[in-house]
């Protein structure tokens, strides 16, 4: 991704390597006219129901997301960001969002965010 969007400049490298990781994770073939603000779009949202849910808290002073441990129902979540796609509306297709949530979900298994379901 070499040019980077204003939202993309102003994230930190720790974000805009999540971002990354997503984006290169979903098949050409599949982006259609995704970009990568649609990866972040979806990321927002997904820290947005998990706000909603009470399973993460920002500090004031610093916007530091604190997330709790706490179980999450991936077709509710799912719903949640197809609604605020619409609203929004993105034109983001249900598949292209589920991607970017399994490749989400496959970042955070490698960073130890999350743990493998046998």
């Amino acid at each position: 991704m070499n040019n980077l969007t204003p939202e993309m400049a102003l994230m930190d490298p720790e974000e805009r390597a999540e971002v990354e990781f997503i984006w290169n994770l979903i098949p050409q073939e599949d982006r259609g006219t995704m970009t990568p603000d649609d990866v972040l779009f979806v990321l927002d949202k997904m820290d947005d129901y998990l706000e909603e849910k009470g399973l993460v808290e920002y500090d004031e002073l610093t916007g530091e997301a604190t997330y709790a441990d706490g179980e999450i129902d991936e077709e509710d979540q799912l719903n949640y960001i197809l609604r605020e796609n619409r609203v929004n509306e993105n034109k983001l297709t249900s598949v292209q969002i589920q991607l970017i949530l399994d490749a989400e979900l496959q970042y955070g298994i490698e960073q130890g965010w999350y743990e493998e379901e046998d």
